[in-house]
């Protein structure tokens, strides 16, 4: 019965978002305006969940502030959502207008030195035009996603993001997937959604992230770390309604070089600091802390 629901439910997906392979952006944001409304002001999308992860995160700003935090949020939120199904059925002509991509020519050094490339990145700005990487780059592109329970979306997600060079990986197979490359000499950049919730049992490190004790994923460091290839932070910048622009900072040249955890902290830092630059363009919406850091989690993973 779940499999036939999944089927239904994915070809109706289909033929409902097709017409936005069709439609000019400008069409597509009105329809985000309309969806603004139903989603903030009626339906109250998680909007307490919302209203208590800004509290938390920004304990400094004042109640207006924090509305206006909040509004913002909800309306990147639904322009997000059309650009998201834009690109899924966009071509790589027409996605590429959605972002620019600066000072991608140092990678090509790091190619020349035989190295990979291991980049962390956040659930920040519209994280489908990480994608686009495969576009541009020498090294051989993939990203990890957690894995569907429809696996018809899942397939159908997975191609669209494959379309543009980069191959989609599960959560628990990038590990291996990254050494295969390295043992059979092929140079990567590995695209990492580092600001995930881990599941209660795989927590092994906390940290404070926005004034709060935060669970994070090690992926990226134990990656890094092994391989000793250099770490970047993407940092992804909305600049106008329907234009982002993504910088690639170095955090580390030598991971091997690091202290435990140093890289962890690296990149939660980055993004914290992206994050108060200009809060509503984080997902705020995500159950985030849902995890308390009680007595039996409080000690953190040795290396």
């Amino acid at each position: 019965m779940i499999k036939v629901w999944h089927t239904i439910s994915f070809y109706a997906f289909t033929v409902l978002t097709f017409p936005f392979k069709f439609m000019p952006l400008c069409w597509l944001y009105v329809i985000s305006d309309l969806m603004y409304v139903f989603i903030y002001k009626i339906f109250r999308y998680r909007v307490d969940v919302v209203r208590q992860n800004l509290k938390r995160s920004f304990p400094q700003k004042t109640q207006k502030e924090l509305k206006e935090i909040e509004h913002k949020f909800y309306s990147h939120f639904c322009d997000l959502f059309v650009e998201q199904f834009y690109i899924l059925h966009a071509n790589a002509p027409r996605a590429k207008r959605l972002c620019s991509f600066k000072n991608l020519e140092q990678l090509d050094r790091y190619y020349n030195e035989n190295k990979s490339i291991v980049v962390a990145g956040g659930h920040y700005g519209n994280w489908e035009l990480y994608g686009l990487f495969g576009l541009f780059l020498k090294h051989h592109v993939f990203g990890a996603y957690k894995p569907l329970g429809n696996k018809y979306f899942e397939r159908f997600v997975n191609a669209s993001r494959e379309r543009f060079g980069a191959l989609a990986v599960p959560m628990r197979d990038t590990p291996r997937t990254a050494m295969q490359f390295a043992k059979d000499g092929k140079l990567f950049f590995l695209g990492l959604i580092a600001d995930q919730t881990p599941a209660k049992g795989e927590i092994r490190y906390w940290t404070t992230f926005l004034n709060q004790d935060t669970p994070v994923f090690l992926g990226t460091e134990k990656i890094a770390r092994k391989l000793n290839q250099p770490v970047f932070f993407c940092n992804m910048r909305k600049i106008k309604r329907g234009f982002y622009e993504v910088e690639l900072e170095l955090l580390t040249e030598n991971p091997a070089e690091t202290q435990p955890y140093e890289i962890t902290e690296m990149h939660v830092k980055a993004l914290e600091r992206l994050i108060n630059e200009a809060p509503e363009y984080w997902l705020w919406s995500h159950r985030r802390w849902k995890h308390s850091h009680n007595l039996t989690q409080s000690t953190n993973e040795q290396h």
